[in-house]
């Protein structure tokens, strides 16, 4: 698993110009699931993004969890994470999970993030076309990789 993670004031998703999901402070999550990903990647991303600490005290250092500051989290599907560009221009995505892998993982994602911050986490919605807008905080943004934990 592959992810982007924003410290945000705001983000939305919006879809067909609906607004499916919105928060205010907290974390962006942009997740890409790969074949190889199983229920270990989960527990370990989920634990490391919850408790990751970006998010400012009370001195305006990055020393507090989202859970710290009882933030919130939006998590959205992106397969795109897992682009091969090496060769030519244009990206080949055959590391990325097909949906009927891809979906079971992602929602078991999210429902291990809610547990861990017993609290809902918002979605987008698996395979759609989102418009995703965010005011990130800093801007802090980071990257994991499950596969690289070393």
């Amino acid at each position: 698993m592959r992810a982007v993670i924003q410290r945000v004031k705001s983000a939305s998703v919006t879809i067909e110009g609906k607004v499916r999901s919105s928060i205010g402070q907290g974390l962006m999550v942009l997740l890409g699931i790969e074949e190889a990903d199983n229920m270990e990647d989960i527990k370990w991303l989920a634990g490391k993004i919850s408790r990751l600490r970006i998010c400012e005290d009370e001195n305006m250092v990055m020393n507090r969890s989202v859970m710290d500051v009882d933030g919130q989290v939006l998590v959205v599907s992106q397969f795109t994470l897992h682009a091969a560009t090496k060769k030519g221009n244009r990206p080949s995505y055959i590391k990325a999970a097909r949906p009927e892998t891809a979906i079971p993982l992602y929602n078991d994602f999210v429902k291990e993030l809610e547990q861990l911050m017993q609290k809902p986490v918002s979605t987008g919605e698996f395979g759609a076309m989102m418009d995703v807008a965010l005011i990130n905080s800093g801007p802090v943004t980071i990257i994991i990789d499950t596969k690289n934990r070393e």
